[in-house]
């Protein structure tokens, strides 16, 4: 099976096709236009699946990015995906950036938690934790830079830090903590192999936005109990 990944949540403009079957990245391509999402994505979409040799009938899953990150950038790509999967007659999946962030640190310090940190702006960040074996430790969420710092103290100070408000974080440590990755966005392999692996609905993928213009940021952490699914 043929899985097509989408991101179009940050500055990037990525798609990829991935082979499930055998697990290989038929073709990728990643270009940094910052805005327009909407005019240039079904060019890439086209030129990845001229590169992979195949068809669009080939396509036999959709994976694509839900957020955190531009408004605008979510909604073309979310909109794009559930469009193919109607098409096409295939399930689509929504990966999260903060997802996507924590499985490209995994593939460069293996079982090490992670925290997913992503700059906001506005004196905020999307953050989440992830612990030693890649599941999720919090719930996504939106909140100032102080609270974050407050709960990675308290875990020991022990995360790999992933996503554009890592500077953020390290800035404030007399000891700097790894980093994984500096973008706003994973990378567009991330999305392809978690899409492959993750289990489609019955609904379709939907932005996940956090915070909308009039929203509040949150002000604690939800953390997950152990043994909570």
């Amino acid at each position: 099976m043929k899985l097509l990944a989408l991101d179009t949540a940050a500055n990037l403009c990525s798609v990829a096709v991935l082979d499930v079957d055998s697990g290989i990245v038929l073709a990728a391509v990643s270009e940094d236009i910052g805005k327009g999402h909407a005019e240039r994505l079904m060019g890439v979409i086209e030129n990845v699946i001229k590169k992979a040799e195949m068809d669009f009938s080939g396509i036999g899953k959709i994976a694509v990015s839900i957020g955190p990150g531009s408004f605008t950038g979510v909604r073309v790509g979310v909109a794009t995906a559930r469009g193919f999967a109607l098409a096409l007659k295939c399930p689509a999946v929504g990966i999260s950036t903060l997802q996507a962030l924590a499985f490209d640190a995994a593939q460069l310090f293996p079982g090490r938690p992670v925290l997913s940190i992503i700059d906001a702006r506005r004196d905020e960040v999307y953050a989440q934790f992830f612990g030693e074996d890649g599941s999720a430790e919090s719930e996504p969420m939106v909140t100032a830079l102080a609270l974050v710092m407050g709960r990675l103290t308290e875990l020991g100070n022990t995360h790999v830090l992933s996503g554009s408000g890592a500077a953020l974080i390290n800035e404030k440590l007399d000891k700097p903590l790894d980093v994984a990755r500096t973008t706003a966005t994973g990378s567009i392999e991330a999305f392809a192999r978690l899409g492959a692996i993750s289990l489609a609905g019955g609904d379709a993928p939907k932005p996940l936005y956090l915070r909308g213009l009039d929203v509040k940021p949150q002000q604690g952490f939800v953390m997950k109990r152990k043994g909570a699914e």
